[in-house]
């Protein structure tokens, strides 16, 4: 089993000024807390993370899509991902944070308890999902990461979460 050091805790806008690319071999996350479990996703994929504000809610939606917020013009749709995962809905407050994600050419918001770190990871250090994980697991997750101090990253795939295309553009 490999092991990673869990990085020192950042506020949200030193973990910005800190992003950068990808090199050869290693790939940069951002990490993020869900109904007390830590996922990440691929940091090329995140443009900004915000406070929480109230969504708009959107008639016959699927039941994990809050709403949409207006992101300077644009209309982005918001997941809860604690729902999406199976975790149950969430009861946002000014704690939680929406990660804004670009995905495809699709925008999509990102609704997580809090925004952890951002930590720089070895493609080779990324474990598969058990095998006997339950297929929706096995859908949304692509590889988990473990740490010295026993805790597990579990990288999600973004185009497995979200909704139909044509309620991402609603």
């Amino acid at each position: 089993m490999v092991a990673l050091q869990w990085p020192s805790q950042q506020t949200g806008d030193a973990m910005l000024e800190t992003m950068s690319h990808n090199s050869v071999g290693k790939q940069e996350v951002v990490a993020f807390k869900l109904a007390e479990q830590d996922f990440c996703i691929d940091i090329n994929l995140v443009r900004e993370i915000r406070g929480w504000a109230p969504t708009t809610v959107l008639p016959h939606a699927p039941s994990y899509v809050k709403g949409v917020i207006n992101l300077r013009g644009s209309v982005v749709t918001v997941v809860d991902l604690s729902q999406r995962l199976g975790f149950g809905p969430s009861d946002p407050s000014q704690r939680h944070v929406v990660i804004i994600a670009f995905h495809e050419g699709r925008i999509v918001g990102l609704l997580a308890d809090l925004v952890s770190d951002i930590v720089t990871i070895d493609d080779q250090n990324i474990q598969a999902v058990p095998d006997i994980a339950s297929d929706p697991s096995r859908e949304f997750i692509t590889g988990m990461i473990t740490f010295d101090d026993g805790r597990i990253l579990r990288k999600i795939d973004l185009a497995q979460l979200l909704p139909a295309p044509q309620l991402a553009n609603a």
